[in-house]
């Protein structure tokens, strides 16, 4: 019987909180990873009207996901360009100011 519990504990959809860890980590690709001061956490509603999301509003939720696979973060290459662009526009202001220099 306990090793029933165990298969079913598996093959079941991950809890709220689960979800919401998920979430958090950045790896549903929702949002960046970083905590997440909600007011009203997920499911908070539901458990405080006494009833809880079961199985199948879980089910839902995690199928309703979008499929993180493919998705890629450029969060390096972004550093990259606004690096490139800070130079640009110093090297831009440094030629203008010699020029304006050599001028008199």
């Amino acid at each position: 019987m306990a090793a029933k519990n165990v298969a079913d504990s598996r093959n079941a959809p991950p809890t709220v909180d689960r979800m919401r860890e998920d979430i958090d980590r950045g790896s549903t690709r929702e949002k960046v990873p970083y905590p997440d001061p909600a007011a009203a956490p997920m499911g908070t509603d539901e458990e405080a009207a006494g009833n809880p999301p079961g199985e199948k509003e879980r089910a839902i939720e995690v199928e309703a996901r979008t499929d993180p696979v493919g998705v890629s973060r450029r969060q390096p290459a972004a550093v990259v360009v606004y690096v490139l662009i800070t130079i640009l526009i110093g090297c831009v202001i440094l030629g203008s100011v010699a020029v304006f220099l050599n001028r008199n």
